[in-house]
């Protein structure tokens, strides 16, 4: 998403503390720890033990201080390694001390470790968090009927005090086995057990996370890792038929619904943004919205709604399809429980939901069930399909705001909040579709407080397989670099690049996103490449309309040219003069209500005129589009992009 402002904040410096001590001789050792210690952390542990070999440790400790929690994980002098994890409340931060006995093994540590760093961080594998290798594995969680059936294997079964295996049901802000334990079973390799959903009271488990413990001397020990319902569209109440009808779509200009304008352009999705917070009321406001969702009451600003009631409604009129963003920005009294812990104080268009405590998560699950039972095309108030969880979620210092720039601790946040509202709108509409956000900054930042597109795309993957995969969508945003560069069909070569080590992803370059999210590791629980939306792609007209001609026709053909791409979503109908400012010019209307001459050709896209749009743009680039676009033929130029 646009944002012309710039948003500078303080970050918490992060320190690491790892002590060490008590060595003795004669034993070698390997032990994989993985506690969700970052590669420094990793690289100068294992370190310890490969130089030092023969080590036995009496004592071991690490800390981790992450999302308000402490995690101590302590290791007793045993012939293997057995890990004990117990969590406290501290305040955030990190805090390391390192003691070594030797100051010259200290030196040569520190040298391998930073020569191995220097040479391999760049292809680190996502962070991995287990402790004691957590020997049993949640293979699946599924709604069957009134009941949750989890799906338990293991490798070698864990030792327990009374051979049982408890089964927790966490709070996403919970942590090990602090929350309600809804089962139990014999211990063993493979191991069947259900519970009941409980769905709409107040120990629904529809979005909570499961894991599996034992008791040791009294205390419970988890043993997996935790996992997700995966099937919430099992106890949907609706399973409206979807409105797909083509990719062609746009940000509309809510004053032009009525005019006929999206029907003369042929539009077929719109994408517009809902801010939650606005949405929230309270009891005894005007126009207050009563909703009873596990328990408890929620409100809903009345006034609010029917103003995205009738922008919904007058969309799908025309058989147009209608995807929301959900974005936090902070506004409205109501929903200030929505902003996260470490959100809070920042001066940002969007920020981080709130997963970290109770009143936050409640909120969250009955706005997604809310939203998803208010917009099922069933209750009077339109239809949504498509839902965006989030916008640009990797932009730290904007739209998905924390003072941390731990990116695992901020990926791990979203993914907290993108399951609670995967669940809670697909247990009312089966047929929707929930999509992440990214932008086009593959694999360079071009504000240092962001994190890489790649990098965060990476370990949302990751999250999602280990803890339950789900069908979930990428929304892209394949911006060109800088984003009022008006030439799509020929970046600087600098920026865009045709490896997986390309700077920027843009329409130029698309086939490296798709033929990345191809791999194995993506494909969605059926093995199918998932679906992808470009939710938001624009191009000036401040340097002539001509480009911006040319720029449009390039795009949307290039993106109709891939199967997997279900939307091409222009960014926008009228110019925004805030835009503008910084050339970016983008509307097919200017202020004045004026049409552009890419009114025209974005118009003829896609339709029985189609041919004039690609001999209008051909004419620009100078050479056929259509042969341009099927042999992929990808053209660069000097310089950074500045147009002169």
């Amino acid at each position: 998403m646009l944002d012309n402002e710039s948003h500078q904040q303080s970050r918490a410096p992060q320190q690491i503390t790892t002590n060490l001590y008590d060595f003795n001789n004669m034993l070698f050792m390997v032990c994989l720890i993985k506690v969700n210690m970052n590669f420094l952390e990793s690289a100068l542990f294992f370190m310890h033990l490969f130089l030092k070999r023969s080590l036995v440790l009496s004592s071991v400790n690490f800390k981790r201080e992450c999302e308000g929690e402490e995690l101590c994980c302590q290791i007793q002098q045993l012939p293997f390694i057995m890990v004990k994890v117990r969590k406290q409340k501290k305040k955030w931060g990190r805090q390391v001390e390192i003691k070594k006995n030797n100051y010259r093994f200290n030196k040569i540590v520190m040298g391998i470790a930073a020569a191995i760093l220097t040479g391999l961080v760049f292809f680190a594998k996502p962070i991995e968090v287990s402790a004691e290798g957590r020997p049993v594995s949640i293979t699946s969680c599924m709604i069957s009927g009134d009941q949750v059936v989890c799906q338990l294997s293991a490798g070698s079964v864990p030792y327990g005090d009374d051979g049982n295996y408890y089964i927790y049901a966490d709070e996403v802000w919970q942590d090990g086995p602090r929350g309600q334990a809804v089962a139990r079973a014999s211990a063993g390799k493979s191991v069947s057990v259900s519970f009941p959903l409980n769905y709409n009271t107040d120990s629904s488990n529809l979005s909570r996370k499961f894991l599996v413990a034992v008791k040791r001397g009294g205390q419970m020990v988890q043993v997996s890792d935790e996992h997700y319902i995966t099937n919430p569209e099992a106890i949907a109440a609706y399973s409206a038929a979807r409105n797909d009808h083509g990719i062609k779509g746009i940000l509309p200009d809510v004053t032009r619904i009525s005019d006929g304008q999206l029907q003369d352009l042929g539009i077929q999705q719109i994408v517009y943004n809902m801010d939650l917070g606005e949405l929230c009321s309270a009891e005894g406001q005007p126009d207050a919205i009563a909703f009873s969702y596990n328990g408890k009451t929620f409100y809903f600003n009345g006034e609010v709604l029917s103003r995205y009631d009738s922008t919904i409604r007058s969309i799908n009129r025309f058989g147009i399809q209608v995807t929301l963003v959900l974005l936090n920005g902070g506004e409205g009294d109501f929903g200030k429980d929505l902003i996260h812990p470490l959100a809070a104080g920042g001066d940002c268009p969007g920020y981080a939901l709130n997963v970290a405590d109770e009143a936050g998560t409640g909120h969250l699950k009955a706005i997604g069930a809310f939203l998803g039972q208010h917009y099922s095309g069933h209750m009077g108030a339109g239809q949504v399909d498509n839902w965006i969880i989030g916008n640009e979620v990797n932009a730290r210092t904007s739209w998905w705001y924390t003072n941390s720039t731990n990116m695992d601790l901020n990926v791990n946040i979203y993914v907290k909040a993108f399951r609670i509202l995967y669940n809670e709108l697909k247990a009312q509409n089966a047929n929707v579709r929930i999509y992440n956000s990214i932008d086009q900054e593959w694999g360079r930042k071009s504000n240092p407080g962001s994190f890489l597109a790649k990098g965060y795309l990476d370990q949302f993957n990751y999250y999602m397989n280990r803890e339950g995969n789900i069908d979930w969508g990428l929304s892209y945003h394949p911006y060109n670099s800088p984003l009022y560069d008006p030439y799509a069909w020929n970046g600087p070569a600098v920026w865009v690049k045709e490896s997986i080590s390309t700077p920027y992803i843009t329409m130029q370059n698309i086939d490296i996103l798709i033929n990345y999210m191809h791999q194995k590791q993506f494909l969605s629980p059926s093995g199918e490449v998932r679906s992808i939306s470009l939710a938001e792609i624009g191009y000036t007209s401040a340097f002539g309309s001509e480009a911006q001609e040319a720029s449009i026709a390039y795009g949307y053909l290039k993106a109709a040219s891939l199967p997997d791409v279900d939307a091409f979503m222009l960014f926008r109908q009228t110019d925004e003069a805030s835009e503008m400012e910084s050339h970016l010019d983008l509307g097919l209307y200017d202020l004045s209500g004026n049409k552009k001459p890419s009114y025209e050709i974005y118009k003829n896209l896609g339709t029985a005129n189609e041919a004039a749009a690609k001999a209008r743009a051909s004419e620009i680039i100078g050479m056929d589009i259509d042969e341009m676009i099927s042999k992929n033929i990808i053209w660069t130029r000097g310089g950074n992009g500045v147009v002169q």
